[in-house]
């Protein structure tokens, strides 16, 4: 994977970036209700950068990879889950993956989303129309992946992602996920809060802790100031003494490399192979959906890739 423009005018900018975009855990209500936090300034940014996107398209990525990150909070060792929507409306699909070392990547499946009119608000679900959305965890112990699946039924990916966990997993959920622009239309801030009520809580706790995430300022706004996210969390529920129990990085990643997409092309049938070596076009560029990289071939490459594959033709 290359990143296009890392998020930063200098390196030091880079690192500290890097430093701030975090996913934190924590517990409160006396341990009835667990949470997460996510600053993900820096990973949207890159994000926007490598698939070339506009505010509308970052939006509806940028609202998913949060989502992604924020549900990775429960992952382990080499654990994977996968967020995928297919629609009818003009954003037609998206696809993103996240680990449990924070990584998160994926794609939207129409670049750049059709608009008929100007928009007026951050509404995205005429965007979306019907449609499913998929949730696949891919445990590492696990024999076979688990696949969860819900209706489109607010076109909202915050208010999505709970119907999923409620109908799918039956656990209350509650998602805050917010992006802010700046003025030129960049990324300023980007974050998400996660809550989930675990078996035993009090209804009536509950009930405060979805008035205080509604009165809650916006995670992305909050973080354009440069603010911990743990203060965040401390200002809003500390009625409720919540406690803190881990964090770990965050950030926009994939694996992919030239040597994976040679492999594909080692197994393409004979004649496929042979008419790239003779007709090309050259460089023959591959392009990875899920961060969008260019890997390129020559002619002297291809032609090594066919000569190892079939040596005698």
């Amino acid at each position: 994977m290359k990143k296009i423009q890392p998020y930063g005018k200098t390196l030091k900018d880079q690192y500290r970036a890097s430093a701030r975009d975090r996913l934190i855990r924590f517990l409160m209500a006396d341990g009835t209700v667990k949470g997460a936090i996510l600053h993900g300034t820096r990973m949207v940014n890159e994000m926007r950068a490598n698939h070339e996107l506009g505010i509308l398209e970052t939006l509806v990525l940028g609202r998913v990879y949060l989502g992604a990150g924020l549900m990775s909070a429960g992952l382990k060792g080499g654990d994977r889950l996968s967020i995928k929507i297919d629609c009818s409306g003009p954003v037609k699909g998206l696809a993103v993956e996240a680990n449990a070392f924070g990584e998160v990547r994926g794609y939207l499946k129409h670049v750049p989303i059709p608009v008929d009119k100007p928009m007026t608000d951050f509404d995205l679900s005429p965007f979306f129309g019907a449609g499913m959305l998929s949730v696949t965890r891919h445990l590492e112990n696990a024999k076979h992946p688990f696949t969860g699946q819900v209706i489109l039924k607010y076109g909202n990916v915050a208010k999505d992602l709970a119907y999923y966990y409620l109908t799918s997993e039956q656990i209350p959920t509650a998602f805050h996920l917010s992006i802010k622009f700046d003025r030129k239309g960049y990324v300023s801030g980007a974050g998400g809060l996660l809550l989930q009520a675990l078996p035993g809580v009090d209804e009536d706790r509950v009930e405060t802790l979805e008035a205080a995430m509604v009165d809650m300022p916006s995670p992305g706004e909050v973080f354009t100031t440069g603010r911990d996210p743990k203060n965040l969390v401390e200002e809003t529920f500390g009625a409720f003494a919540p406690r803190f129990l881990d964090e770990k990085r965050i950030e926009f990643m994939c694996h992919c490399n030239k040597n994976r997409l040679e492999n594909v092309l080692t197994l393409l049938p004979i004649d496929d192979l042979k008419d790239i070596c003779d007709n090309g076009p050259f460089p023959l560029e591959m392009r990875c959906h899920y961060c969008n990289t260019v890997h390129s071939f020559g002619r002297d490459e291809i032609a090594a890739i066919y000569g190892r594959r079939y040596p005698d033709n």
